[in-house]
């Protein structure tokens, strides 16, 4: 059964009000607010902070974080809509927004201990403090276990040293969520930028995704209390890897939200560009292009919806959540494609819109884990699900 809410299919889920709310609310701000500013983001690698303090204020930002933290006290189906608007406007302040709000935010309301989620995370929600995740490193990508920082216990303190890379949010975030090597364990800090010992290397300039600012975090003989532990000691393993679950399911709506938007521009083109004396939406070859744009798109945000469903029940379970964001993302970058070159000539000239919707659907078939390691974890978990129980799916 399939429930519509606006233009939002759900698969399996009541229709709620509070749902279409928030659709509405995002949209219109999404239209209000980013689309104005979504090409200077682009032009000029600009990232507007006061749109993230407006977010805070809107709720956006802590919507899955209880009231008593200041935020909204929603769910995940709640935040991949939101993701979806922004994205839609903007695919690079989406992508900054789920590294905020899912990968830092979420990810210390879950694993912190209260004395961390009262110090943090009401500044995190309101937009007044920026958060950001720090996993990847220069020598360990997608082999994120292998990382190399490290954080050396002494006298109960820790001293973390090391550096992360292609972190989004990196060159303005307040708050950290660091993951470091304690001896042959892994486990989660919260880092301060104003900690001493903590410094910033250059912003990257991105092919896509410009204005959502990416860059390197150095660690040198950081001093970090018992207290900054997110979780527990030596246990990183466990929160990393159901954080990368609930990130693949939440951010697939990034590449839903730069997909619909491409589709869009596509279709109002071909109904409007008219050669030999008609539409081009007339001729066969773009309306087969048309056809399977929409279908790639209305299938990739489904079973997007049906694996943040599964992974919220199980976050341990990465199958479906994996094989998600590798559809969503495949879709999305075939999709603009398609629509680039629907618009011909035109579609190559940085004037148009549908130039920068392409360069942003790039960065998720590589960001957030490439797809490349997307079909492993998909290849292993499958294997391991029919040898655990023998009847398949």
């Amino acid at each position: 059964m399939f429930i519509y809410i606006g233009n939002i299919i759900l698969s399996g889920v009541q229709l709620k009000d509070e749902y279409l709310m928030i659709q509405q609310s995002a949209r219109e701000f999404a239209r209000k607010e980013i689309m104005p500013v979504a090409g200077k983001m682009d032009r000029e690698n600009f990232f507007p902070a006061d749109l993230f303090r407006k977010m805070g204020k809107e709720g956006y930002l802590g919507v899955t974080i209880p009231e008593e933290y200041g935020g909204s006290g929603s769910d995940y189906l709640s935040q991949a809509i939101i993701e979806e608007e922004i994205s839609y406007a903007s695919g690079s302040l989406g992508l900054s927004y789920g590294a905020h709000s899912n990968l830092c935010l979420d990810n210390l309301y879950r694993n912190g201990s209260e004395f961390l989620r009262e110090k943090y995370l009401p500044a995190l929600c309101s937009g007044k403090n920026i958060g950001s995740l720090g996993m990847t490193e220069p020598s360990s990508g997608s082999d994120a276990l292998s990382m190399k920082t490290t954080a050396m216990e002494d006298s109960g303190n820790f001293t973390l040293n090391g550096s992360k890379i292609f972190i989004t949010n990196a060159p303005y975030a307040d708050v950290f969520l660091v993951y470091a090597r304690t001896g042959r364990d892994i486990t989660p800090f919260i880092v301060e930028s104003g900690d001493n010992g903590f410094s910033r290397g250059q912003e990257f300039d991105k092919t896509g995704m410009r204005g959502s600012p990416t860059g390197t975090i150095f660690f040198n003989d950081i001093k970090l209390g018992h207290e900054r532990i997110v979780g527990d000691l030596n246990g990183g393993k466990k929160v990393l890897l159901s954080g990368l679950n609930l990130e693949r399911a939440v951010l697939s709506f990034n590449s839903i939200g730069i997909a619909r938007r491409a589709l869009d521009l596509a279709v109002s083109y071909a109904s409007e560009r008219e050669q030999f004396g008609k539409p081009i939406s007339d001729f066969e070859l773009v309306q087969e292009k048309l056809a399977y744009m929409y279908t790639k798109f209305e299938s990739s945000r489904l079973f997007a919806l049906e694996a943040l469903n599964r992974v919220q029940n199980d976050r341990m379970d990465s199958l479906d959540a994996a094989a998600a964001i590798l559809y969503a993302s495949e879709a999305s970058e075939y999709i603009a494609r398609e629509a680039l070159q629907i618009f011909g000539g035109y579609g190559y000239i940085k004037d148009f819109e549908i130039e920068r919707v392409f360069r942003d659907s790039i960065l998720l078939t590589i960001g957030a884990g490439t797809n490349e390691i997307r079909k492993k974890v998909i290849s292993e978990a499958l294997v391991k699900k029919y040898r655990g129980d023998g009847n398949g799916r």
